[in-house]
């Protein structure tokens, strides 16, 4: 398969200074308020992570569910060939600029089009010089907020514009409206999908350090009131939200030791919740907080003379080329506790599940528990052993790039990004990914054949 890597850096696409500069590696970081409420949420249909990406008018651009695990790493991928999308585009960008006149129903079908295009075409030549005033009139729909389906294509198309195409001056301009939005809408499903934007426009707008930091910690405060905070009780999708877009930012953060006690503290509650998008999404932010909480041994620069025994991890399986982790400070004092949590979560038999939702949740919390006692695992680790290579599988979680290559997801971060991405490209992430240079900055994995 061709380079992907070579072929991204080679596009030639301009990336804004302070995009890159996040998006390019992993880190670890900064939120705050201790877990106060335990409390559920209401839920509407399905209790499954993805819940529906179909829920009345609402369609596949209205949407930022990535579904089950299995459907992250297998979606199909939105592909247009030929060039009748550009002038298409062309059209929908004027129409949107010239806002005068137009009506309700107007703009949603415009915005629909426009997510789509964006979605399944790489677009940043088409858009380019028109970002800003297509910002301002997608913030003056979500300001607005004259119906549901119009407020959330404009942040769809927000998210997808940044996307393409983003700016270091985008945040400023949007998170205001966008917090509003999370705290005063009416609409359950709206305060959803600008959680979900906000962390868009953090992650690629332009926000600074504290910004984001400031930005987890509305995130976790969302989170440990169940809803309260933003006047949605007990309410499954803005709190689902909120701990997704708080494991995505917190990627950004190379050292969580200041935070990680209160975050996994929270996350331990919502571990609990009466549904699984809640409980599945607090169990993969306690994984990514504990795997953040190792180094892996750089013989360089490490010397395991210098680190008390206990604080050295070895794969307890001595599978060869695995390295050595040291702890760089505890993730959570009351490890035992948690462990035995995840493990009644791992084995759990309710028949007040459906059938998919116990297994999903089971599937999940073995890899969270796994990576909690033992940090050197990544989601999907196997023990088994291969009869060609006589070592053990490991993390058999991967990425099909169309027919010809495959992504390895090995690490949590690595599924964080990878997650945070699908929500907002959907069925567009294959094309994006290789054509689209901060989509791959986002998630710099070399792809391997697949053979």
């Amino acid at each position: 398969m061709h380079d992907l890597r070579r072929q991204a850096l080679e596009s030639g696409k301009t990336t804004s200074r302070k995009a890159r500069s996040k998006v390019s590696s992993p880190a670890n970081s900064k939120p705050s308020s201790p877990a106060t409420s335990r409390a559920a949420s209401r839920v509407r249909g399905n209790g499954s992570r993805a819940g529906s990406d179909d829920e009345g008018e609402l369609s596949d651009e209205t949407s930022f569910s990535v579904g089950s695990i299995d459907e992250v790493l297998n979606g199909d991928s939105t592909e247009h060939s030929g060039d009748a999308w550009r002038p298409e585009l062309a059209d929908r960008i004027e129409e949107t600029l010239a806002r005068k006149g137009s009506t309700v129903q107007g703009r949603e079908k415009c915005y629909k089009a426009y997510v789509h295009i964006l979605t399944a075409q790489y677009a940043e030549e088409e858009i380019r010089g028109k970002e800003a005033e297509l910002v301002v009139a997608f913030l003056k729909s979500i300001k607005e907020e004259k119906t549901e389906k119009e407020t959330i294509l404009a942040m769809k198309a927000l998210a997808m514009t940044l996307m393409t195409s983003p700016s270091d001056l985008i945040y400023e301009a949007a998170s205001t409206p966008l917090k509003r939005a999370i705290s005063h809408s009416t609409s359950t499903a709206s305060k959803a999908a600008a959680i979900h934007t906000l962390g868009t426009c953090t992650f690629y707008g332009g926000a600074s350090d504290d910004e984001i930091l400031e930005n987890m910690d509305f995130l976790l405060e969302i989170i440990t009131s169940d809803g309260y905070t933003i006047s949605a009780p007990d309410e499954p999708e803005p709190v689902a939200a909120a701990l997704e877009e708080w494991g995505f930012l917190c990627t950004l953060i190379d050292d969580m030791s200041p935070q990680s006690e209160d975050a996994v503290e929270a996350f331990a509650e919502q571990i609990t919740s009466s549904f699984p998008s809640v409980q599945i999404a607090a169990g993969e932010n306690i994984a990514l907080l504990f795997e953040k909480s190792f180094k892996q041994v750089d013989p360089e620069e490490d010397s395991l003379a210098d680190f008390p025994d206990s604080e050295i991890m070895s794969d307890p399986d001595e599978t060869p080329g695995v390295p050595k982790l040291i702890r760089l400070y505890p993730a959570y004092r009351r490890t035992d506790q948690l462990i035995h949590s995840l493990q009644s979560i791992a084995s759990i038999s309710t028949h007040h599940l459906s059938k998919t939702d116990r297994k999903a949740l089971r599937t999940n919390f073995v890899d969270i528990l796994n990576s909690v006692e033992y940090p050197t695992r990544g989601p999907r680790y196997q023990n088994a052993i291969s009869d060609e290579t006589g070592k053990r599988y490991g993390s058999r979680m991967v990425v099909r790039i169309h027919k010809g290559g495959v992504m390895k997801i090995d690490k949590w971060w690595k599924l964080t990004r990878l997650q945070g991405l699908k929500r907002v490209l959907q069925g567009g992430f294959v094309g994006h990914y290789e054509k689209n240079e901060v989509v791959f900055e986002t998630l710099p994995i070399m792809m391997s054949n697949d053979r």
